[in-house]
């Protein structure tokens, strides 16, 4: 990490490390900034974006089944931004059969992406966002896979480094604080966290983001934590009823600008730059789950016709649902289901086989698997 490219304004001091290196120290929230009128404006859209999307959460009889697919596209897309790469098809297969080899070992790390923010939304019926609920995520998300070698839940006891991509420390573009300065930081993180403030909450969110960015408290997974904190924060908060917002998906079509923005926070103290980028997220993604929450129920609503007949049985409406959580089954996954035989459960598949529903996607004549293409591609869409 080259000192020279860290202005006056820098968000926080530089300090050396034990190797002699220089590292950032990020100075506790919140920060003193102007905000512009520029500004002003991307919140008001922002909030009223947010607030649309809160409104739709509250309003569908059925939000709660809309919750599973968004969540496993934000898996998808922020684990991407790390360079995990699963697909959604993958992510589905490996849900309805965990023991077939999916051939991708990024696959069980998106896997528990999605475990650890289902982990996160139950722990908060009983314990707020904290240091506390943070080492659990972490723990959750790396237990298992690659990654579990990198201390599961525990914050660094040594010093990390940000854009390494197998080089030496000294070649680093970013060296977080060094550990006794993690540890101080830290405190003042979970403490800017609880204290009332009077900014507004998406500037708030903004700020929080960064400062846990740059504090990077673990050896591996904090992209991913610190992506996951948002949903927890926006359901804690009242500002959404479901957890239907998530970044991931703006910050994975503008990566390189999300990671320089990032950085301009702590090199120069840009932090205009990096709440308007934010907020325009905020922006665009609740809108775009607006769009897609409406498809959903559109083709829900034309399945549940598909499979409602006068003489047909009322299992095949039930898995219809189901679908809508996790787009995927097996013949046996479906009896646990509907709690009834194997032979009705195969009947029941069969037949949104035959409405084109669902399509096997194995070619097998045993252990086959069933995919919902038409919800996938929905989740899929760029």
């Amino acid at each position: 990490m080259n000192p020279s490219d860290f202005t006056d304004g820098a968000s926080g001091e530089l300090v050396k490390t034990v190797e002699g290196l220089w590292a950032f120290v990020p100075n506790p929230l919140p920060p003193q900034f102007d905000i512009s009128p520029i500004t002003i404006k991307k919140l008001s859209v922002a909030d009223l974006a947010l607030g649309e999307l809160k409104g739709i959460g509250q309003m569908l009889p059925n939000a709660h089944l809309l919750i599973a697919p968004f969540l496993r596209r934000e898996a998808i897309l922020s684990s991407r931004i790390e360079g995990t790469i699963a697909s959604l098809d993958q992510l589905i297969l490996f849900e309805v059969e965990p023991a077939r080899d999916s051939g991708n070992p990024d696959v069980g790390e998106v896997a528990n992406y999605v475990s650890a923010m289902e982990y996160g939304l139950e722990r908060l019926k009983e314990l707020p966002v904290s240091l506390r609920l943070i080492r659990g995520l972490h723990e959750k998300l790396l237990t298992g896979v690659r990654g579990n070698d990198r201390r599961p839940g525990e914050f660094r006891q040594t010093q990390n480094a940000i854009g390494q991509q197998g080089r030496s420390l000294e070649e680093a573009r970013y060296i977080p604080p060094p550990v006794a300065q993690m540890t101080q930081a830290l405190s003042d993180f979970e403490l800017f966290l609880h204290q009332p403030t009077e900014l507004p909450f998406l500037l708030q969110l903004a700020l929080v983001h960064y400062q846990f960015e740059a504090i990077h408290p673990f050896l591996d997974g904090n992209g991913r934590i610190g992506r996951l904190l948002l949903s927890l924060l926006l359901c804690e908060n009242g500002y959404l009823t479901q957890p239907l917002l998530y970044l991931s998906g703006f910050f994975e079509k503008n990566r390189d600008r999300y990671i320089d923005s990032l950085l301009r926070v702590s090199q120069e103290g840009d932090w205009v730059g990096w709440v308007d980028f934010f907020l325009e997220g905020v922006a665009e993604q609740s809108n775009d789950v607006i769009e897609r929450s409406g498809l959903l129920v559109n083709l829900r609503q034309q399945y549940r016709e598909r499979a409602q007949t006068a003489r047909a049985s009322a299992l095949p409406l039930q898995l219809v649902d189901q679908l809508f959580q996790i787009p995927g089954l097996t013949i046996s996954g479906a009896q646990a289901m509907l709690e009834v035989t194997y032979v009705s459960a195969q009947r029941s598949v069969e037949r949104l086989v035959a409405l084109g529903i669902l399509v096997e996607v194995t070619g097998q004549q045993r252990n086959r698997v069933y995919l919902a293409p038409e919800i996938l591609s929905i989740i899929n869409a760029e």
